[in-house]
């Protein structure tokens, strides 16, 4: 069995690395606006589904963004399927990963109190 896991990992993994590069690189879709990065990508163990939580950045509108990449994803899956030999390739479902954006958001009030408190040692 941990064998199996091994293997999910695996693909888990390449399939984040070759879309990763797919949006970067090679998606024309002009909904699809701002820095697409892909964190996290969970195939079912069955292969035929592949979730892929996606961070979106600097994006005239978020939510057209997320519905590009829904409508690009029988291309994305395509190109998948050429560039990864396996007997299936799955449907793609995209989700929206805002950790990074909550991060950012921790970061910028950690930040700001530090600031505040330097500001009352030098008084």
């Amino acid at each position: 069995m941990p064998k199996n896991n091994n293997r999910q990992g695996r693909i888990d993994e390449e399939y984040k690395k070759v879309l990763s590069q797919l949006i970067s690189f090679e998606l024309k879709e002009p909904s699809v606006t701002g820095m697409v990065s892909v964190t996290r990508v969970k195939v079912t163990p069955d292969l035929k589904y592949a979730k892929v939580s996606v961070s979106i950045l600097n994006s005239k509108n978020v939510n057209e963004t997320l519905a590009g990449l829904k409508k690009s994803s029988g291309y994305l899956r395509s190109e998948l399927a050429k560039r990864i030999n396996l007997r299936n390739t799955p449907e793609l479902v995209f989700e929206l990963d805002d950790s990074l954006e909550y991060g950012a958001r921790i970061d910028n009030i950690i930040n700001e109190l530090n600031k505040q408190k330097i500001d009352k040692e030098n008084k």
